[in-house]
């Protein structure tokens, strides 16, 4: 597993990326070990992924009668839905990238997206904790989540411009299918599981 210094390598080839910078490539391992390598950013991102989790939970239990609980099945398949929504937007974006004969763009995009998805997901954290802990603040902090999803949209499309060069609307097709279907797959599969709130 990479060690914080290494994913602060990682994290700083990306912000380089984001400021249009080429040189953040020379910070990414994007070699076949790299890209395997890239998917442990998974586990970097199970603390705020339980803030997450739990965040739900009240959700779910206030839709509920009072004397329901949930047991640990629940977060089993809050787990399942966040690998579904790790790996299906990768696929897509591959099999999109094959389509158009742009494989050699794949290796980079996994791992830039990989790791982008770590300090993101600590962002989220950050907010979804804020709401939990000072309900007062829900207001405010719906306001900073919309300025999050559009910095999202934003970073990615920088990111990705960097990888696809000047390839416009390959660029805007990625982004697309990096973000949208995880939304959509996200309440089907909450759906399907039985843990969205009624």
């Amino acid at each position: 597993m990479p060690g914080l210094k290494e994913v602060q390598y990682y994290l700083a080839g990306l912000w380089l990326l984001i400021r249009m910078d080429p040189r953040g490539f020379r910070f990414l391992d994007l070699s076949e070990r790299g890209v395997n390598r890239s998917f442990w950013a998974m586990v970097w991102c199970l603390p705020p992924m339980g803030i997450s989790w739990l965040w739900w939970r009240q959700a779910f239990l206030r839709s509920m009668p009072p004397e329901a609980d949930v047991d640990f099945a629940f977060f089993i398949r809050l787990g399942l839905v966040e690998v579904a929504n790790w790996f299906v937007p990768l696929v897509l974006a591959g099999l999109l990238l094959l389509a158009f004969r742009m494989g050699e763009r794949f290796a980079p995009i996994v791992v830039s997206v990989n790791w982008l998805w770590v300090p993101l997901s600590y962002i989220n954290g950050v907010l979804l904790a804020l709401v939990s802990f000072l309900p007062g603040t829900v207001g405010f902090v719906s306001l900073l989540l919309l300025a999050f999803m559009l910095a999202q949209v934003f970073v990615l499309a920088r990111i990705l411009r960097m990888i696809c060069h000047d390839h416009a609307l390959m660029v805007g097709a990625l982004t697309l299918v990096l973000l949208v279907p995880s939304m959509i797959l996200s309440e089907y599969l909450q759906h399907f599981l039985g843990i969205y709130p009624a």
